[in-house]
Parts: C-alpha cells; structure tokens; sequence
C-alpha cells in the first residue's frame, strides 16, 4: 500500500532496505544529534535512563535495552527495541539488532516500525562527531579506531566531515584478517587517507588525536590501554563503556565527559564502570553551553559515549517525514 494512503488504524513500516533508500546524510544526522543533545542541556527532553535484561546463559554480555525519549521541540517521541548479542557473528549474524517505534505524541497511536541497525550505526559515530567538535584539538591529523566492524566504518565518514584536517588513520582488531580487510576496504573508499593496520592497541593508539574504542560490550572487561599511551592533548571517544580503558587512565585524564550523567549513573548500578571516577560534565551541558568544551590544546580527555535514545528518536523522526514525502514504506494494520 502506497505510503501516502494511511488509515488511523495504520502504521508505517520501513525495513533496513527502505530506510537506506531514504538517503538521509551523515551531515544531516550529525546536525539532528547535536540539537538532541542542546534539548537534553537545556531540559527540553524527557529520555529515563535504559532498562534492559540479559537473556542467555548467566555471567554472559548479552542485552536488549529499552530507550524511550520525547523530543517536544520537534514533535517525536517513541522508543528503540535494540540488542546486542556479542555471539552473533559466530552465527553469521550481527551484533546489534531491533526495531524502533514512534508515536503521535497527540494520541500516542503508533505511526511507524522501522528498523534500528542502520539508524544505530549512524547515530554513533554522528554522536561522536558532535563530541569531537567540543573536545578535540583544533585540526586533529590522526585518527585511532580499535574494533574494524560497522561502527569503524561509519566514524570514517562522521569524523572526515566534523574535521577535514584528518589524513591518517590507525586500525586495529583483535582478529588481524578483520583489520586487514577493513583498510583494504576503507583505502580504496578514502584513498586521500593514510591508512595503517596495527598489531596491538598501543601501536594503534601511538599519536593519535582522536581515539575510538568500538569492542563488544563488556560487563568484565580486560581492559589494556594506559594513560602513558595516550599523546597530549589526545581525545578518546569509548562506545564500549570501559572494555578498553584502564581504571587507573579513567583516574588521570584531565576531563572525563559522557554524553549523559544519568543514563551513566544507571549503568553503573547495572554493574558496570565499577572504578569509575567523577564525572566532569556531559554533551547535553556542553551543547547547551552550561559548561565548556576543551580549554586547552594539551588536555587529555575521555568521554564515554553510552549511545542515547534521544539520538534515535531524532533520526527515526526525520526518516519518518522523509519517508512520507517520498511514498516509501509499508501500511501495516494493528
């Protein structure tokens, strides 16, 4: 059934294929992510922090996590269905899968289902390079990235356009024929870049500007990177909590920002971040202009980016009104 042709007793589905067709850019994704996290600053968001539940075997780091949000100012309010299953590409599987359902914030009918993993992989690295903006050194030339999945492919394009000025890039995997693959793969996407495959996190992390740790989640994690590895003035961006950074670098930093305190605060009470230091502030406030960015060119900072259901929301939201003015989706009864 065309898109334009709804019932109320209708809502619109659009699986991964649609959603991609829709040709929403990581400039756009970039720029919702950034006016989300200034609403959260300012107060003008509600988004509880994610419950979740673990199935499978005890002791195993499997997740599906609830993330509702509201944005008021742009009229969306829905929730993200999403899992992480670390197994999975064992099975030929992905790591993380779900749906994301939004809305009418009038009548609170739904008005669309539609996949979550593309908007989640963009999201993340469009989350990260709003935080570089804020917290890396002016002209940042080398970027790290320890994890060669979906997540290492997508902050090449999110971070090539928040700084024009990178030209080279570490990469590292724990499974070397994934890191080889990923820089054949990215050399002939970014030829202009300087591209490098590493045998350990500390070569990776040698220099760096900007640092992107992207490991499955970990509720016990070994972690390995040190503070004497990181360059002055290095940025590390954690998408994976703290599976990769040390307690003690946690400690020494000269800032450790996350992008949202009370959704850190919850996941410490789940178990993880059982050394974490204060909090020095969070993206919200940043964007808000609460509080300051970087103030040195030589400050190390850390910040933990715990993935927000307001990011979800603002993009599903603007895929929504894309997917309308174009006609793409399915009509499904409830």
């Amino acid at each position: 059934m065309a898109a334009k042709n709804r019932l109320k007793n209708q809502f619109l589905y659009l699986s991964r294929s649609d959603i991609e067709s829709i040709g929403l850019g990581m400039g756009e994704i970039i720029d919702l992510i950034a006016l989300a996290l200034k609403d959260r600053g300012l107060g003008r968001a509600e988004m509880p922090p994610k419950p979740g539940v673990h199935p499978g075997k005890a002791g195993n780091d499997n997740f599906l996590h609830a993330m509702p949000a509201y944005l008021p100012d742009r009229n969306t309010a829905g929730i993200k269905w999403v899992g992480g299953f670390p197994d999975n590409p064992t099975r030929g599987l992905p790591y993380i899968t779900g749906l994301l359902i939004l809305n009418d914030p009038e009548t609170g009918l739904p008005i669309a289902v539609m996949d979550c993993s593309w908007i989640t992989a963009m999201r993340t690295a469009a989350a990260s390079a709003v935080a570089s903006r804020r917290l890396a050194r002016k002209e940042p030339v080398t970027l790290a990235i320890l994890g060669c999945g979906v997540q290492g492919r997508t902050h090449i394009e999110a971070l090539r356009l928040a700084h024009p000025s990178l030209r080279r890039v570490h990469a590292f995997d724990i499974e070397p024929e994934r890191t080889r693959q990923f820089v054949e793969e990215m050399r002939s996407l970014h030829p202009a870049i300087d591209w490098r495959g590493d045998p350990g996190p500390e070569e990776a992390v040698d220099g760096a500007d900007i640092i992107i740790t992207a490991a499955p989640i970990r509720k016990n994690p070994d972690p390995v990177i040190e503070l004497a590895w990181l360059a002055e003035g290095a940025l590390g961006i954690a998408l994976d909590y703290d599976a990769y950074w040390k307690p003690e670098l946690m400690r020494g930093v000269d800032r450790l920002v996350t992008d949202d305190i009370p959704q850190l605060l919850r996941t410490r009470e789940e178990g993880y971040f059982l050394e974490l230091p204060e909090i020095d502030a969070d993206l919200g406030g940043i964007e808000a202009g609460k509080v300051p960015g970087r103030v040195s060119e030589v400050e190390r900072i850390l910040c933990l980016n715990l993935g927000l259901a307001i990011y979800d929301i603002a993009t599903a939201g603007r895929i929504l009104e894309l997917a309308r003015e174009k006609g793409t989706g399915t009509y499904l009864d409830f």
